[in-house]
């Protein structure tokens, strides 16, 4: 999940694995702005943001509906998003590679295409675990464009028009997500969840029938041998250093952290406050604080450095979280806010001090990170449903607590190791 234009050297949220092959530094060709393919290729990729972030959280927004019209607990409603984003993780290194050597535009274009053609088939369902399963598949179809849209970029854009055509398609990554809760929550109001899902996937249908009709052909992609064994070797030694291996531990626990409390909001909205879908779906707006958040964390890493900037995320994440459990209303929706500031906050420092850390293995480094991201997601995110149905709210609130925790003190021990690597 995105939120601000990114230079092309570091990840932020949800963006995708930069390739450690790009030819752009070497070549300093491509397509630029007011040139044919420039805004075809930018628009091409702000439409596959909207079409594979919608389908990647389109089940979010529908969990406490599922638990009441299916019989679910928390925990199984969750696996309807822990499935796609767990899968998702696992794809995401290897498809990676694979589109080395088949082209990043084919792939991403086939894949957003399966992904959606499989969303469309959801509303289908005859049970939650065929659900499940059909998001475990739109996962792995899914994650073509995540996997490769910042590298073709890279690879078709001149490096002077980069930035603004990387943020386009950051902020498709961004409202596409946040449609995929609003369309579904919104439809809620007048209709069942299968309704719901599908013209959420109508939605993304267009995005992606628009998507493939603007993207132009690739011009600057050479075919390379297929190498998983040395990639994957890479991204092993990488553990070996303890700040990536912290890095990429913060990545799996704040990520946990934020999807386990957009997951299970809405029950607590619903118990406590007796809020209809219609206005639990607009909670997610305040995930635009995370935009705020990515567009100023790198400034404030440039006034306090980069490790004093991430805890100063951290603790803003901690202090939002038991706001967030208010019983008022008035206390709990800043709560989410701050918390969600502060997360976006962590994950946009994180990212990007990956790649600092591995300029010889950026893209390797950042795939590692991106792979642990959406881990923490998938693994994190149903271990809170379980916590959940079994503590309650007051519960989850002191597990995520803890959690936070832990990550605060990894990100204390990188900013710690940073220093001494200075001294």
């Amino acid at each position: 999940m995105t939120t601000t234009t990114a230079p092309p050297s570091t990840l932020r949220p949800a963006t995708g694995v930069p390739s450690s092959g790009d030819t752009t530094a070497e070549d300093p060709g491509g397509l630029v702005s007011g040139r044919p393919g420039y805004a075809r290729a930018s628009l091409a990729l702000l439409a596959a943001g909207l079409a594979s972030f919608n389908a990647l959280y389109c089940t979010q927004a529908l969990m406490p509906t599922l638990t009441a019209q299916m019989g679910a607990t928390p925990a199984q409603a969750s696996l309807t998003v822990s499935a796609a984003t767990g899968v998702l993780a696992i794809a995401i290194l290897p498809v990676s590679v694979l589109s080395e050597h088949f082209g990043r535009g084919r792939l991403m274009t086939i894949s957003a295409m399966a992904a959606v053609i499989v969303g469309l088939l959801l509303p289908l369902s005859p049970s939650l675990g065929w659900l499940v399963a059909g998001r475990a598949l739109q996962g792995l179809l899914v994650a073509g464009v995540p996997a490769t849209a910042m590298a073709w970029l890279s690879q078709e854009i001149h490096p002077r028009c980069l930035p603004r055509a990387m943020g386009l398609y950051v902020a498709g990554n961004t409202v596409g997500g946040l449609l995929g809760r609003l369309i579904p929550s919104g439809v809620l109001q007048f209709a069942g969840w299968r309704p719901a899902l599908g013209i959420d996937m109508a939605f993304a249908l267009a995005c992606t029938v628009a998507m493939v009709t603007l993207m132009p052909a690739e011009r600057r992609f050479r075919p390379k041998a297929l190498r998983l064994g040395p990639e994957l070797r890479t991204m092993a030694r990488q553990w070996a250093d303890h700040r990536l291996a912290g890095l990429f531990g913060i990545g799996f626990i704040f990520m946990g952290v934020f999807v386990s409390l957009y997951d299970f909001l809405g029950y607590r909205l619903t118990a406590r406050f007796g809020l209809p879908p219609s206005l639990i779906g607009l909670i997610f707006l305040l995930y635009l604080f995370g935009t705020l958040a990515s567009a100023r964390a790198g400034h404030l890493s440039a006034q306090r450095g980069r490790g004093t900037a991430m805890l100063i995320g951290a603790a803003m994440a901690v202090i939002g979280m038991p706001l967030a459990a208010s019983g008022l209303l008035w206390l709990a929706l800043p709560g989410v806010a701050l918390f969600t500031y502060g997360f976006f906050t962590v994950h946009s420092v994180a990212s990007g001090w990956v790649g600092a850390l591995a300029p010889m293995a950026r893209g390797e480094a950042s795939g590692t990170y991106l792979a642990c991201y959406y881990l923490g997601s998938s693994i994190l995110g149903y271990l809170s449903g379980h916590v959940m149905h079994t503590f309650g709210w007051s519960g989850l609130v002191m597990w995520l607590v803890l959690l936070i925790l832990v990550g605060c003190a990894l990100a204390a021990m990188v900013a710690h190791s940073a220093r001494e690597a200075r001294a």
